[in-house]
């Protein structure tokens, strides 16, 4: 097995994909708009991924937090509100903020699970802060940290007792990048004492099963290299301070916060500390190019793939959906627009 997540070129795989995705066994996939049609084009597509491989637990990821980052729209499937409403909540009713993200991340899950896919990017435990980059923004769930670790916590909840794993992203924190690293690389220049306001929501979170990392520097830490390259901010920030044990993958390598080639990139993020290589754009070139430059996984990163994909069994007895989402709107009528 390669350390590394592929994304997919189109609705099917092509025959170039399944024979390279059979040879290259990688750990797992990423899905997005490109990839989805309906249910039953959806559900056929991660079938034929897990028959693929003949894993039941392939890790089958997507970008379904809500809001502006949904991959499975409306009108197939339900829409879902972003991070904000939720934080808006907890000002009015604190209680009622928790039950509902986690009804909310509850029936995402049930969504997902219904279409085969495994694990969903989700939550964010950026902590928001003034003037910061908007690529944030409404995606989280407040400004205080304490309130972004029990609302994140709900969610992971939620997901997992609708049958699917949650990502706690981005470690160590990307509330204070004040440009987008999908276009350019954020430089984060704050002191120590601050950057533990970040990191607190993740040190309270780090026993989730899964995190990904931020594409920035923190001057403090790694003043030449980002998150994920630095084996300085991984090893000794994430690892140690942090004290996140789960499996650890990289953002999105082909964000152009990262210089250097596909390949290359990858290899730099597993010789940081990296568990896996996240490679969302489905080019068939780069993913062989990493193929050719990965080593196989560790034996600790497939025992930590194994314990995150473990960590939740779908029960059969589940509440309708429609009743989660009737229940997540009555608590959020007071912050409704």
């Amino acid at each position: 097995m390669k350390p590394v997540i592929f994304g997919l070129a189109g609705e099917t795989l092509t025959p170039d994909e399944r024979a390279f995705f059979a040879e290259a066994e990688p750990a797992g996939y990423i899905l997005f708009k490109r990839n989805i049609v309906d249910r039953a084009q959806l559900r056929a597509l991660t079938d034929d991924l897990r028959a693929l491989h003949g894993r039941d637990d392939l890790l089958i990821m997507i970008d379904q937090e809500g809001g502006r980052v949904t991959r499975m729209q409306s009108p197939v499937w339900p829409s879902f509100p972003p991070g904000a409403i939720f934080d808006r909540l907890y000002d009015v009713a604190p209680s009622s903020a928790i039950a509902a993200a986690r009804a909310n991340a509850r029936a995402i899950a049930l969504t997902l699970a219904e279409a085969g896919i495994t694990v969903d990017a989700l939550p964010l435990l950026d902590v928001r802060q003034e003037g910061a980059s908007d690529i944030m923004g409404d995606r989280t769930l407040g400004a205080e940290p304490m309130r972004v670790a029990a609302l994140g916590r709900a969610v992971l909840e939620g997901l997992a007792e609708g049958g699917v794993v949650g990502i706690v992203k981005h470690i160590p924190g990307h509330g204070r990048a004040l440009v987008d690293s999908h276009l350019e690389l954020p430089l984060v220049d704050a002191n120590l004492n601050a950057l533990e306001t970040d990191i607190a929501p993740f040190r309270t979170l780090r026993d989730a099963p899964i995190g990904m990392t931020a594409h920035v520097v923190y001057t403090e830490w790694d003043a030449e290299r980002p998150a994920t390259l630095s084996p300085t901010v991984i090893g000794e920030i994430i690892r140690q301070r942090i004290g996140f044990n789960g499996l650890l993958m990289s953002d999105d390598l082909d964000m152009k916060a990262l210089k250097g080639s596909i390949p290359e990139l990858a290899a730099g993020v597993i010789a940081a500390g990296c568990d896996l290589a996240l490679n969302c754009f489905g080019k068939m070139d780069d993913m062989v190019g990493i193929v050719e430059t990965l080593p196989e996984i560790s034996d600790l990163s497939r025992a930590r793939l194994d314990r995150a994909m473990a960590s939740v069994t779908r029960g059969s007895d589940q509440p309708p959906l429609d009743e989660l989402l009737a229940t997540r709107d009555q608590l959020l009528e007071p912050v409704a627009a």
